[in-house]
């Protein structure tokens, strides 16, 4: 689509989002002011107000554009004919290949999370779905015989959520972080979990994986 096909309240609001996106990487959430947006967008800060009606707005109108990329992500696994190769794509284009500033913005929005219910809210409905996700892909894999019949769904899900936010915030804390070997151990780990060489992500008798809640199970 040529940059003239684009609607212009849509474009206003890529422009804001993607000048907010730097203050917010540069100066943090509380040290980027609207102004500060505003000017960086070359908008006036009233014209902002138009399309945003607070900080707060554009922090949760940034992380509905990484919810829709991340979706995009998984929807391909619907096609894939190799499905644990391509949930190992995704996490190597999103832990490996984007940008370490989007790692940095990830970190405030963590962040600010732990003090604002707005933004907490935010950051559980996305965890929420990325889980959902993780656990369609983990019961395809079960129902395709490409996982033991055992496995505890839940519990890797959480695991493997676990891992990559631990490779997010150190790609964003440590400019030097070079992320691509541990996305392989990763997938190792995965790997042994599904060959059922994991017993801590195995369901007992009698158990239920949903039981045993976000954390992974200790038996």
């Amino acid at each position: 689509m040529s940059h003239h096909a684009v609607p212009p309240a849509t474009d206003h609001r890529t422009r804001i989002l993607d000048a907010a996106h730097r203050c917010f990487v540069r100066s943090g959430f509380h040290r980027a002011t609207m102004q500060a947006v505003a000017a960086e967008a070359g908008m006036s800060a009233g014209n902002i107000y138009r399309y945003f009606a607070s900080k707060d707005a554009i922090i949760a109108g940034l992380s509905a554009r990484d919810r829709a990329d991340l979706a995009a992500s998984f929807a391909g696994l619907n096609v894939a004919g190799d499905l644990m190769g391509a949930f190992v794509a995704i996490g190597e284009h999103h832990l490996v290949r984007e940008p370490r500033e989007k790692m940095v913005f990830l970190l405030e929005l963590w962040a600010e999370s732990a003090r604002n219910p707005a933004i907490a809210e935010i950051c559980q409905d996305c965890e929420a779905d990325i889980r959902g996700w993780i656990t369609g892909f983990l019961t395809r894999l079960v129902e395709r015989g490409e996982a033991v019949a055992d496995i505890d769904v839940p519990a890797l899900s959480s695991l493997l959520m676990s891992m990559a936010d631990g490779l997010l915030a150190r790609r964003a804390r440590e400019p030097a972080f070079a992320p691509a070997p541990h996305v392989q151990q990763l997938a190792d780990v995965l790997r042994l979990a599904c060959a059922g060489q994991m017993p801590s992500l195995l369901q007992t008798p009698g158990s239920a994986g949903a039981a045993h809640g976000p954390g992974v199970r200790h038996d």
